[in-house]
């Protein structure tokens, strides 16, 4: 695989990948390898699979979220979007970031 850096832009509400700023809303530009952008959408997929589970589980009533596991794996999966847009993004990315107090401290 390709090993040098692409610049990227990331709409994390959308799951959006594009290597273009004017394509589509953004909210981060990273710099990523093609391994690293696999991984980032593995991410993204794999939470959208989450939201469904997520869309059936929310119409049984006597589940409550703090007990739900498929929140428990949104959280989490999620949290590495974050990091892995902390690791890749640019200072005012990091910024932001750092700014929702989203990730665990040692990062």
């Amino acid at each position: 695989m390709d090993d040098q850096k692409k610049t990227y832009y990331i709409d994390v509400g959308h799951g959006q990948i594009s290597q273009s700023s004017t394509a589509s809303t953004w909210n981060f530009k990273i710099q990523a390898n093609d391994v690293e952008i696999t991984q980032l959408r593995e991410l993204f997929d794999q939470n959208y699979t989450i939201e469904w589970k997520n869309f059936f589980r929310a119409h049984v009533p006597y589940v409550q979220y703090h007990y739900d596991r498929e929140n428990d794996a949104y959280d989490n999966t999620i949290e590495q979007v974050y990091g892995m847009i902390y690791t890749l993004g640019d200072d005012e990315a990091k910024r932001h970031i750092e700014s929702m107090e989203i990730l665990p401290k040692e990062i």
